[in-house]
């Protein structure tokens, strides 16, 4: 085993939380970076290996990604045959970027899926509002377990805009619009939020979401890695800007993963793993 190898062997086993039991259910965040030509020693192709070596040694059910590109899509299956993935791009295809949902098709079993925007017209394809740059989506799907005691939930993925000052309303509002439509799409089940927000714990988008939602990394009972998630390829966090967040589920424990080989890192930003207990 290469000596590299054993350093990223090392700090799965670290970052990891703590076993599930049976019927819980294990969910990962992940922003997987798109695919720049101009990333460097960072290309997706360098580190295409470690992210998949990053998902299967933290062994989720089902994940929500961001930024990614069909084509990553691809290498993520091909790497990890046991997942399947869902999801259009920002503009209704598969040209750019997807909130992808990945999930383990021996655990789950989709049971319908959709999307909208976070717009005024959010059944539009495409669509832009309250000052965005880019189309800004969320993707989402029902899932029921395989195990001896099966239930469905709610799993959507989404996120925000980026800009520092200038997107806070998009994101703020973006918020609203997902509170407000998570009754109709989960209609009682159990639900399941990942993203990429874009803005820290203190802001207003997250303030609205966990009015609603509860915060898996601020109320876990048992946590692991840093307070922060992006950290633009260099491995020293600088924001808490990715989330899980649920109703109907407990904490069970959190992870921040910071898996790396040497000075690679398989993203920008740290995933979240997280194990949820279905509340009776």
């Amino acid at each position: 085993m290469k000596r590299h190898s054993l350093k990223i062997l090392a700090t799965l086993t670290l970052a990891q939380p703590m076993p599930a039991v049976a019927q819980d259910l294990r969910v990962m965040t992940f922003n997987v970076r798109y695919p720049n030509p101009d990333d460097g020693p960072n290309v997706w192709a360098k580190r295409r290996n470690l992210f998949a070596n990053t998902v299967r040694a933290a062994n989720p059910d089902v994940i929500g990604t961001q930024e990614l590109f069909q084509s990553q899509s691809r290498d993520v299956v091909h790497a990890l045959p046991k997942f399947r993935w869902f999801g259009r791009d920002r503009f209704g295809g598969h040209a750019t970027e997807h909130m992808g949902i990945f999930y383990r098709t021996d655990h789950l079993r989709l049971v319908s899926q959709g999307d909208f925007w976070l717009s005024e017209t959010p059944e539009a394809p495409g669509s832009m509002a309250w000052g965005a740059t880019l189309p800004r989506m969320v993707t989402w799907g029902i899932f029921a377990t395989r195990g001896t005691k099966p239930y469905r939930f709610l799993m959507i993925d989404t996120h925000f805009a980026n800009r520092d000052v200038e997107d806070e309303e998009a994101r703020r509002r973006s918020a609203d619009l997902i509170a407000a439509r998570l009754p109709m799409l989960a209609k009682g089940l159990p639900i399941v939020l990942t993203g990429d927000f874009n803005a820290t714990p203190d802001s207003e988008a997250h303030r609205r979401l966990a009015a609603v939602l509860t915060d898996v990394w601020a109320t876990s009972p048992t946590k692991t890695g840093p307070e922060g998630t992006f950290h633009d390829f260099t491995g020293k966090p600088q924001a808490m800007i990715d989330y899980i967040m649920v109703r109907g589920f407990a904490p069970v424990s959190a992870a921040v993963l910071t898996d790396h080989a040497g000075d690679r890192y398989p993203s920008d930003h740290f995933p979240i793993v997280a194990v949820l207990r279905r509340k009776d």
